[in-house]
């Protein structure tokens, strides 16, 4: 009995992969940044009312021809397939259906709005979708004001640059890259981190890959793409998460107290704390970020802890506020016309995906200090403003490739 359901179950799991390679750019995920939904009834507005329900963003960027994010419609459907266990489940698509590839190893099915979730019909965290943008003739001389930014670009040497918190008023637009090639880059891929550029033309900062042999998930960050080691003079910091993969801490080039002197105690730079979903479909991910405060001349706080109780984690766990800043990613608002969770990133993303995601700030709602997503299988944009530094941004970047157990 037992091996006649077993076969029974492979035969619904090669059924779902050989839909799912079918519908390669969606999985359930995949909505155009340009889609246009003809029977909408509320056209997208700039106005505080619709701020208020997540439509908002400072960001504003224009769609133009050369404009590599830009993408064509893509009309959506619904499947009906299985999963693992051979539970019916309902998958959102885009395309015509001739779309062809392998699927992706993070893109998860979105479960039907009124199914009801038990232990044994669990699903993954909901993607994502990129909400369309307004073009600058529908735009408000208000917000034409508000998106007068300057870009970011390198000052000095890289080394210097990638810890040194952004500057006030810029925005720094950048791109990660994920290569997967070689052996084992399936397992560990290596992530390379570029400051966007005028007509296309991009500088490396940082590149990051996954440790082996490590007992929790540990990345190193280097602003050498060649060697990626501690002992090099390009180690710029890592990213180490807990055993269940819920929380990740950001550390410079230092060393940890309890290995030397104190003579070079690391700096912890960040720290992320993804809530866990266990109990079926609950949305999003939930994403906490804690950072170091910053001083009235706008340089951050040192965190070098001495003892476990200082760590940021702890401090945010005991509820010590003092010296450090608390963010949450942007909740997205579910969307009737497309069937799915929607965020606006005013063109930089184009794909949805359960990683995507916009880091503010609760008293601030209004002006976005980090957002990453997706723009292709490997490629993905990643803009951050102040009090964020590149190896901040990069690291929580990171953290968001990672696996998730106790969360998916």
């Amino acid at each position: 009995m037992a091996s006649m359901r077993d076969q029974k179950i492979e035969q619904q799991r090669q059924l779902m992969e050989q839909k799912m390679k079918q519908k390669r750019q969606n999985s359930g995920m995949v909505q155009a940044n340009d889609l246009r939904v003809g029977s909408a009834k509320r056209p997208i507005s700039g106005s505080r009312s619709r701020e208020l329900h997540g439509y908002d963003g400072p960001m504003q960027y224009l769609m133009s021809p050369v404009n590599p994010d830009q993408v064509i419609p893509l009309q959506t459907n619904r499947i009906s397939t299985y999963d693992e266990l051979g539970n019916q489940i309902e998958v959102l698509t885009v395309g015509d259906g001739d779309a062809s590839g392998e699927e992706e190893e993070e893109s998860v099915p979105v479960c039907s709005v009124g199914r009801d979730a038990s232990t044994d019909d669990i699903c993954a965290d909901a993607a994502v979708a990129p909400l369309h943008t307004q073009s600058r003739k529908d735009m408000s001389p208000t917000q034409e004001n508000e998106n007068a930014e300057i870009e970011g670009s390198v000052e000095g040497a890289v080394e210097m640059f990638v810890v040194t918190p952004a500057k006030h008023g810029t925005l720094y637009k950048c791109r990660i890259a994920r290569d997967r090639k070689g052996m084992d880059r399936g397992l560990y891929p290596t992530y390379f981190l570029h400051l966007e550029k005028d007509y296309g033309k991009k500088v490396f900062l940082l590149a990051g890959r996954k440790r082996k042999k490590s007992a929790t998930s540990n990345y190193l960050i280097s602003t050498d793409p060649t060697e990626l080691t501690r002992t090099a003079d390009s180690f710029a910091g890592k990213l180490r998460s807990n055993l269940l993969g819920t929380a990740f801490t950001v550390y410079d080039n230092g060393k940890a107290w309890r290995k030397h002197d104190h003579g070079h105690t690391r700096h912890e730079l960040a720290a992320v704390v993804y809530d866990t979903n266990v109990l079926g479909f609950k949305g999003p991910r939930k994403m906490t970020v804690i950072l170091p405060g910053m001083t009235p001349d706008r340089q951050r706080v040192t965190i070098a802890p001495q003892d476990d109780s200082e760590t940021l984690l702890e401090r945010w766990k005991s509820h010590t506020l003092d010296d450090i800043v608390v963010l949450h990613n942007k909740t997205p608002v579910w969307n009737d016309e497309t069937q799915s969770y929607v965020l606006n990133f005013h063109g930089r993303v184009t794909q949805a995906s359960v990683k995507n995601f916009q880091i503010v700030h609760d008293s601030e709602p209004d002006y976005v200090v980090m957002q990453f997503g997706r723009i292709s299988e490997d490629v993905f944009t990643m803009d951050f403003r102040y009090p964020l530094c590149a190896l901040q941004a990069f690291g929580i970047a990171l953290s968001s490739f990672d696996s998730k157990l106790a969360c998916e």
